[in-house]
């Protein structure tokens, strides 16, 4: 190797940051798709369960579907930041080889890229905690209800 090789093997050390941040973004998405589909089945689940109970629970299965809808609401919005996020850690690394092209005169360019990318990482981050905490409180009211119509 050169010295006139090393600022290239310096860009292409620092495009495996943005690699790493984007696998780990990706297995967050995997995991947001499979609860939002999980939660979609379940409030397709309590809608036929309405449409076939009597009118008198209906009150109980509305808080839930009130309960669903809001849950899938917080995991979609976790998965737009989170394809947002990896969106600006693909421009984080395309970032940083324009800025290498222009003899490293726009180091603000992936900076603020990557920046972008952990914030939404970090909002997703907390949309996906709200809807965790949200099914456990729903779990709990569940279990609840059924534990009070069950003859002892």
């Amino acid at each position: 190797m050169s010295p006139s090789d090393a600022p290239h093997y310096q860009v292409l050390t620092s495009l495996l940051a943005p690699a790493l941040l984007m696998a780990a973004t990706g297995s967050l998405l995997v995991s947001a798709n499979n609860r939002l589909a999980r939660v979609v089945d379940r409030l397709r689940w309590l809608v036929a369960r309405r449409t076939s109970q009597p009118a008198h629970l209906h009150a109980d299965l509305d808080r839930q579907i009130g309960r669903h809808r809001r849950r899938s609401r917080y995991v979609l919005h976790a998965c737009v930041l989170l394809y947002s996020a990896v969106g600006a850690f693909v421009g984080t690394s395309l970032g940083l080889a324009v800025d290498a092209f222009s003899g490293f005169r726009l180091p603000v360019l992936p900076t603020m890229l990557a920046i972008a990318g952990v914030l939404c990482l970090m909002a997703a981050c907390l949309y996906l905690g709200l809807e965790v905490s949200l099914a456990v409180h729903g779990f709990d009211e569940e279990l609840d209800l059924d534990m009070a119509r069950r003859p002892d």
